[in-house]
């Protein structure tokens, strides 16, 4: 008994140790930095860099508040190019200089057309009928409002016509509706009749140059830092626009694993960043959408009509009805987007046949779907 109390009381002293020494750690770290707040992916800038995409915006905005007379568009780029960024610096400032009100979704989080009315006008999703709450809405907007609809592809299957975008482009009352979407597919998974209705103008947000990731990091390390080396900021640059599609958000979560790094170097704090990033991305994905990712990580062959087989297999599995080969596909298209698949067109005797290549490691998304669909 002795002896397993005195074992118990070393790991007791250890453990309290290894705790205050990694406090007073963090303590040196967190003097390095003045604002924690412009690592957060939520942050908005006072001034964010401000590209060709975003002026176009602005542009038609002040046409619509000038006319009346609204012109849709479905904004279409890869993660962490600025889409939501620009929208919601946009949402801060347009109303402000412009009699425009911009509201806001996301439509991962109200993945309904109800849902989305509900979230508008600040109730929760029971009760009202859907033209109860779309007339609620249009009451409480009933001046020019942008309507901004982000991650529209991620929209439930059970509302595949997106009833929010009809009802929007049919109201007698001025609403100009501004879609975001990692998709390239979009416009072509829109409803006809909605797509007629709404005829909305495809704006392409490129992905940032190694100039512009530096400048963002450069904003972000006088707002937040105490010091910083711009050798540093550059190379953090290149590393993302060279190994990644250019994604804002990695560069700056490397830049805050670079600045608490403990020592390790930037290629090491650049890999951890991107590591929680796929993880992050993963975690994020809808159930449908995760067991596509788990059937193409578990898959021993990754042609795309190989993997559609074996998606299905497993949504039988776990009681789920399997989407259509057409709106799979769609998916891994969305999942390309998001980086975390690349689709490669091989040729394969006479014909062409679509692979399905993992951009990371294949355990990272088995050990995600265990979590999600195994307990």
């Amino acid at each position: 008994m002795g002896c397993t109390r005195s074992v118990e009381m070393t790991r007791h002293v250890n453990v309290a140790s290894y705790v205050a020494q990694q406090r007073d750690q963090a303590g040196k770290e967190s003097k390095l930095i003045k604002d924690f707040s412009v690592f957060d992916f939520h942050h908005i800038p006072e001034e964010p860099v401000v590209r060709d995409e975003c002026k176009t915006l602005i542009d038609e905005m002040v046409r619509f508040e000038v006319s009346g007379i609204p012109t849709h568009h479905a904004v279409i780029g890869s993660r962490g190019s600025g889409k939501t960024l620009t929208v919601k610096y946009l949402q801060r400032v347009v109303p402000e200089h412009a009699e425009l009100d911009v509201v806001y979704a996301n439509c991962r989080h109200h993945s309904t057309t109800y849902k989305i009315l509900a979230r508008l006008v600040g109730v929760q999703p029971r009760g009202a009928s859907l033209a109860e709450l779309f007339e609620r809405f249009c009451s409480m907007h009933p001046k020019k409002t942008v309507v901004v609809l982000d991650e529209i592809d991620l929209m439930s299957p059970k509302d595949r016509r997106r009833e929010i975008l009809y009802l929007l482009s049919r109201s007698a009352q001025p609403y100009m509706v501004v879609m975001l979407s990692n998709s390239p597919q979009l416009l072509k998974e829109l409803d006809a009749a909605t797509r007629s209705s709404l005829q909305p103008v495809p704006l392409h947000f490129r992905n940032y140059n190694a100039g512009q990731i530096q400048e963002i990091l450069r904003d972000r390390a006088q707002r937040g830092l105490h010091a910083w080396e711009e050798g540093t900021l550059s190379e953090i640059a290149a590393l993302t626009t060279r190994l990644t599609n250019s994604d804002a958000r990695l560069a700056i979560k490397t830049l805050q694993y670079t600045i608490m790094g403990r020592g390790k170097d930037l290629r090491s704090c650049f890999e951890r960043a991107r590591r929680d990033l796929v993880i992050d991305v993963i975690s994020d994905l809808s159930d449908s959408t995760l067991m596509i990712l788990w059937a193409t990580a578990t898959s021993k062959v990754s042609f795309a009509k190989k993997i559609y087989e074996r998606y299905c297999r497993f949504s039988r599995q776990h009681r789920e009805k399997p989407f259509s080969y057409g709106y799979f596909y769609s998916n891994l298209s969305h999942l390309q987007s998001i980086g975390l698949i690349a689709l490669v067109c091989t040729k394969q005797g006479r014909t062409y046949a679509n692979r399905v290549v993992l951009t990371f490691d294949a355990a990272t998304a088995t050990k995600i779907c265990a979590l999600r669909f195994e307990q």
